[in-house]
C-alpha cells in the first residue's frame, strides 16, 4: 500500500462522514430513502476511495472504473461519495431533490458528474454494466465494472438474463455487489418473493461467488481488490449488511426503506453516527 492509499481507519471514518451525509441529505429534501442508502455506505467507500481507478477532474475519462448504481433510489450514498472525491462541491448535497438540482431523485448520468448510468427501473443495471464490461474489451480498455443491487432488486427477471449472458461471454471485468439487507419496500425480501439460495443461484450461472461481511471494512477492500486482480470470470459479491445501518431506530425496519426522518430523528440519527466517526 502506497502512502496515497487511505487506510481501514480512513475509509471507515469516511463511511461515517458519508452516513451524516445521507441523513442530513434526506432530512433536507423531506423525502428519499435512508434504509439501503446507510446500508451500502461501507461498500460505495471502499470502491470510491481505495479500489476504483477515477479521476474527479476528469469524469469522462476512458480509463475509469465503471460504477452502477442498480438499486437507484439509494442515490444520496452515491451523491455523498462524489461530492466528498471531489466531482462537485460537498454544498450541492443541499440540492437533493430540489427543482432545478442536479441531484435528483434517482441518479442521472446526463446531469450530474461522474453517474456512469442512469437509475430507476430496477432490474436494468447489471444489463448496463454487462454492455460496458464487453464494450471495453472490443475497445482494448483495461477497466472494471461494478454494479450494486439489491436483494430485493434480483427478484427481477432481467437480472438473471444479464448474469446469463455475462457468463456465456466470460466477463472478468463485472463485478455485482449485492447489498443484502434482507428488506425491501414492502418488508422481508424472504416473505415477499425469496431469492434465495442466492450463492448456489449466481454460481449455477457460472458465476464466480464471495460472500462477505458488508460493514467490515477490511474485508470489503481485500475481497474488492483480490477479484479486480485475479478474476477470471464475473464475479458476485454477496455482501451481508443491515439496512438503515447505524442508526439505532433505522436498522432491520422496513417502514425506513423510504421515509425522511423529521427534526427529532434526524438530530437523534446525527447525534448517533457522530458519536461513531469520533469514537
Amino acid at each position: 500500500m502506497d502512502s496515497d492509499t487511505p487506510a481501514f481507519g480512513d475509509l471507515e471514518r469516511m463511511a461515517a462522514t458519508i452516513r451524516c451525509d445521507i441523513v442530513q441529505m434526506i432530512h433536507r429534501a423531506g423525502a428519499g430513502h435512508p434504509g439501503g442508502a446507510l446500508s451500502a455506505a461501507d461498500l460505495v467507500t471502499a470502491l470510491y476511495f481505495r479500489v476504483m481507478r477515477l479521476d474527479p477532474r476528469n469524469p469522462s475519462w476512458p480509463a475509469r472504473d465503471r460504477f452502477i448504481l442498480s438499486k437507484g433510489h439509494a442515490c444520496p450514498v452515491l451523491y455523498a461519495a462524489l461530492a466528498r472525491r471531489g466531482y462537485f462541491p460537498l454544498s450541492e448535497l443541499d440540492t437533493l431533490r430540489q427543482l432545478g438540482s442536479r441531484l435528483q431523485g434517482h441518479p442521472d448520468m446526463l446531469k450530474t458528474p461522474g453517474i456512469d448510468m442512469t437509475a430507476g427501473s430496477l432490474g436494468q443495471g447489471l444489463s448496463a454494466g454487462l454492455g460496458m464490461a464487453l464494450a471495453a474489451r472490443v475497445r482494448g480498455l483495461d477497466i472494471h465494472v461494478y454494479v450494486l443491487l439489491g436483494d430485493g432488486e434480483v427478484q427481477e427477471g432481467q437480472v438473471w438474463e444479464a448474469a446469463m449472458a455475462a457468463s456465456k461471454w466470460q466477463t472478468a471485468n463485472l463485478v455485482a455487489l449485492l447489498d443484502c439487507n434482507r428488506l425491501q419496500n414492502d418488508g422481508e425480501v424472504a416473505g415477499i418473493m425469496p431469492v434465495e439460495p442466492l450463492a448456489a443461484k449466481w454460481r449455477a450461472f457460472g458465476w464466480e461467488v464471495r460472500e462477505i461481511d458488508g460493514h467490515n471494512m477490511r474485508e470489503i477492500v481485500e475481497t474488492l481488490e483480490e477479484v479486480r486482480d485475479h478474476a477470471v470470470r464475473p464475479t458476485a459479491i454477496l455482501a451481508h449488511t443491515i439496512k438503515g445501518c447505524g442508526v439505532s431506530f433505522m436498522e432491520n425496519v422496513p417502514g425506513w426503506h423510504g421515509r425522511a426522518p423529521n427534526d427529532e430523528e434526524a438530530e437523534q440519527a446525527l447525534c448517533e453516527l457522530r458519536r461513531r466517526l469520533n469514537g
